[in-house]
């Protein structure tokens, strides 16, 4: 009875997590300002929640890795991470949360070209049919190639996100070896946000109380409680079962963008969206290489 209680946890938590990773992407309509000070806002507090937690648990919040290698990496995955989420909102302000979110979710294409390279490991079949499947996808959702459609502009924002997402998935996996999860996400978020202050200076916003009531739900929820809870998860779900469910963001993402924002996805979309999502699950559930 035990086992089976914190198992449906487990499943809860992990199903949680993502929702919140797919509820991030509203913020992009929801906040009319710049995505640098969007996700400026994001990992201020991420950080600052993050930090936190990490004193209460009585880490070490700088983690203070000891090698001058990885202190190096966390300051680029930093830079990375600000532009990556970046471009995820940019993708979303110029088109919608169902283009912004889908067009993201090619990163599994992006990842089974790089991670081979960087790892020296053999390319396999699937992942050329999984780079198929979602190529398809975005050609279903682009309904013509025109630089000036608000859909290509924000298939390109998003794409470009799934890029940058992919390199920081497998630079972090080999961090975890050596580092905490939390203190990795720690990190990366305080760098990001360096790197990002100049802008406030740059573009200096006018941000209402409500702005910054967002912001901070953004970060603390969307951003910290998604990722602890994603990791909480994992102690009860396999990594392999997590993985399949972390494919359903968009899908979270578009019912909840239809609910807050009244967001209907054009045929287009939806039918692309589901050819993209499918590679991905498909993925996945082959994926024999990932362990419990």
């Amino acid at each position: 009875m035990r086992e089976t209680w914190t198992k449906t946890k487990g499943f809860a938590e992990i199903h949680s997590a993502v929702a919140l990773f797919g509820l991030a992407g509203l913020f992009g309509q929801w906040l009319p300002i710049s995505p640098f000070i969007i996700v400026l806002g994001r990992v201020v507090f991420a950080s600052l929640a993050l930090g936190g937690v990490l004193v209460f648990r009585r880490r070490q919040p700088a983690g203070r890795p000891g090698r001058g290698q990885d202190r190096l990496i966390f300051v680029l995955l930093g830079f990375i991470l600000a532009v990556h989420w970046a471009s995820f909102f940019r993708s979303i302000q110029v088109s919608s949360v169902a283009v912004g979110l889908l067009s993201y979710s090619t990163f599994p294409l992006f990842t089974s070209f790089l991670e081979p390279l960087v790892n020296r490991e053999r390319w396999e079949r699937r992942h050329f049919i999984l780079s198929l499947g979602c190529l398809a996808g975005v050609f279903l959702i682009i309904p013509r190639f025109d630089l000036a459609q608000p859909v290509v502009q924000g298939v390109g924002w998003g794409m470009c996100s799934g890029l940058l997402f992919a390199l920081l998935t497998i630079t972090n996996r080999k961090l975890t070896a050596r580092h905490s999860a939390l203190v990795i996400a720690f990190y990366q978020d305080f760098w990001a946000g360096v790197f990002l202050l100049p802008f406030l200076f740059i573009i200096k916003p006018s941000l209402s109380a409500r702005d910054i009531l967002l912001l901070a739900v953004l970060g603390v929820a969307c951003t910290a409680l998604s990722h602890t809870l994603f990791i909480q998860g994992l102690k009860w779900v396999s990594a392999r079962t997590a993985s399949i469910i972390s494919a359903l963001e968009p899908v979270y993402g578009v019912i909840l963008a239809y609910f807050f924002l009244r967001e209907i996805p054009a045929g287009r979309t939806v039918w692309g969206g589901a050819v993209i999502v499918a590679s991905c699950l498909w993925a996945s559930f082959s994926d024999r290489r990932l362990r419990p």
